[in-house]
């Protein structure tokens, strides 16, 4: 067992910690009853309480029963932006005895075709402005039912802070389509589920990762290890119990979920939601709801720290900022330090092993550093090639067991059992990241598969992308590339082999129609040939680096 960063161990934190075996509805339900007026959400000025958001999770899901059909273990679609409809449409799917499917809202045609064949999911609960990318599963029969939200319905009209653009529309009385149900009337229908019968070893959550060949691929997590990284999250930094945490970070990508609505759900904190992210919304949320926790990504911390107003908010209230996806740069740590007297604390985790496996100590956090591994992880460093285990300050893949470890993907044994190894008679999921860790047990990131693109903390597998782009019917050949972007971190670039008549605004407009927006090639290069080997295979890093120097970064020696 690695255990050499027990010597850095937050303070007053045990080593192990208990985690309660049970549904994760009944998080909600045991909070409704202990709190049931405290302000559970707080979205453009409206309140939810948490005996509200409980009485309204009942309706919803006595609706999927009753008239949605869903059954117990059925797999449900959420595909809409951070709202209080997601937060109740999440706890109504579990409460159903269901699974959860969160849907990236940027996802589009393509993705939502592979999702929904992949799942057989029969029930989706959609976003009022993302139907038209969906609407025609319910018209041709693939899906039988799909609930569509309005945001609008649940903020205030009369709020300072609006909502953003495209999402004021309050719902029509009826869509007037086959398949589509109102929210409210799902909610009205006065349906009463049946007793909670999936338990804490049945599924209760798929989060979908891109896949690396080719085909996006769902992490199966049971209600256990799902339970595991919310009540660790908490543990880890309890600082600001029973204050308001800004729920900004995407809720179907699993750290938001995690740290930024089930933590709070499970100890009673007021969760103040913003749909998509703003950061003069953000300063002024934060200023206003006295906010303690903030869980972001890097690209969001840059952009806050860059507002030229950044120093007339008051952001005296934030106890606790952090989050993972991408390192945070020196300067912008220096600067957010400066401004709140807060260290930015950095984790690391993946969609299999639902958030944070790793993450710095409070009292002595390092920048650029993944952190330790939490409560129950064992992790380690093997070659890559042998599996060999190696010592510290030697780089290798970065590997770990723990109870939060995913059980599986969906649909796909093969790619479960390359996922794991045996050390030590346990098996250890395979990260694909190149790390080392030091002598104190801090571990660190310095390579990784080589043809991910980091975008914005977004995985983006190149593969994925040409699998698609290779739809268009003008597109002979492909190959994506990512190449450094000063905001992003990195963007998607694609080189092409194109047939007559394909021009470069015309293949981004098609792609956006396709896939996700932060999947979707900002640059397109069209090459009258792609460089192969002699076995026919596509020398992608020659194209990675034509990206790279065009964009004018240093290159490896």
């Amino acid at each position: 067992m690695f255990d050499r960063h027990f010597g850095v161990w937050p303070e007053g934190v045990p080593h192990e910690i208990e985690f309660p075996a049970r549904n994760i509805a009944e998080n909600l339900q045991v909070t409704a009853r202990e709190k049931p007026e405290k302000t559970a959400i707080i979205y453009h000025g409206a309140e939810l309480s948490f005996a509200h958001l409980n009485a309204r999770v009942e309706a919803l899901a006595g609706w999927l029963q009753s008239e949605g059909g869903v059954d117990k273990g059925d797999r449900v679609l959420l595909y809409m932006q951070n709202s209080p409809h997601y937060v109740i449409g999440y706890y109504a799917i579990l409460r159903a005895d269901a699974v959860v499917v969160p849907v990236n809202p940027m996802n589009r045609a393509k993705e939502l075709e592979h999702l929904i064949a992949d799942t057989g999911a029969k029930v989706a609960l959609v976003g009022q402005e993302l139907l038209e990318h969906i609407a025609p599963k319910a018209a041709d029969g693939t899906l039988s039912h799909i609930v569509a939200a309005a945001y609008a319905d649940m903020a205030d009209p009369a709020c300072d802070i609006p909502l953003p653009k495209g999402l004021e529309a309050r719902s029509p009385e009826s869509y007037g389509l086959l398949g589509i149900t109102r929210w409210q009337d799902a909610l009205d229908a006065g349906q009463v589920p049946g007793p909670l019968t999936a338990g804490p070893d049945d599924l209760a959550v798929i989060p979908y990762t891109s896949g690396t060949t080719g085909k996006q691929k769902g992490c199966m997590h049971t209600h256990r290890t799902v339970m595991v990284t919310i009540v660790g999250g908490i543990a880890w930094n309890p600082g600001g119990l029973g204050e308001a945490s800004l729920t900004v970070l995407p809720l179907f990508h699993v750290t938001g979920m995690q740290n930024s609505m089930n933590g709070p759900i499970y100890v009673g904190e007021t969760m103040v939601v913003m749909s998509r992210w703003d950061r003069a919304v953000a300063a002024k949320l934060i200023e206003r709801y006295r906010i303690a926790r903030w869980r972001s990504i890097a690209t969001m911390a840059i952009d806050l720290v860059n507002d030229p107003d950044i120093a007339s908010y008051d952001l005296s209230s934030l106890k606790m900022i952090g989050g993972g996806g991408a390192a945070m740069p020196e300067p912008v740590a220096r600067k957010f330090k400066e401004l709140t007297g807060l260290d930015y604390i950095e984790g690391y985790g993946m969609s299999e092993t639902m958030a944070a496996t790793h993450i710095n100590p409070p009292q002595k956090p390092h920048r650029q550093c993944l952190g330790i591994p939490v409560f129950g992880v064992d992790s380690r460093v093997v070659d890559p090639d042998t599996l060999a285990e190696l010592g510290p300050g030697e780089p290798g893949e970065i590997v770990m067991n723990g109870p939060q470890n995913f059980i599986g993907y969906w649909n796909d044994p093969d790619a479960t059992r390359a996922a794991f190894i045996e050390i030590d008679g346990k098996p250890f999921l395979r990260t694909g990241d190149i790390g080392r860790y030091d002598d104190e047990g801090y571990f660190y990131v310095v390579d990784r598969v080589k043809r991910m693109v980091n975008a914005s903390g977004f995985k983006v597998w190149p593969t994925e992308v040409e699998s698609m782009i290779y739809d268009h019917p003008l597109v002979a050949d492909v190959c994506v590339v990512g190449y450094p972007d000063p905001r992003r971190g990195e963007s998607v670039m694609a080189y092409v082999v194109r047939r007559d008549g394909l021009e470069e605004a015309d293949l981004i407009a098609w792609c956006r129609d396709q896939m996700a927006a932060y999947k979707c090639p900002r640059k397109v290069e069209f090459l009258d040939s792609l460089p192969r080997s002699s076995s026919g295979k596509v020398q992608w890093l020659e194209l990675q680096r034509r990206a790279e120097q065009e964009a004018g970064a240093p290159q490896e020696s």
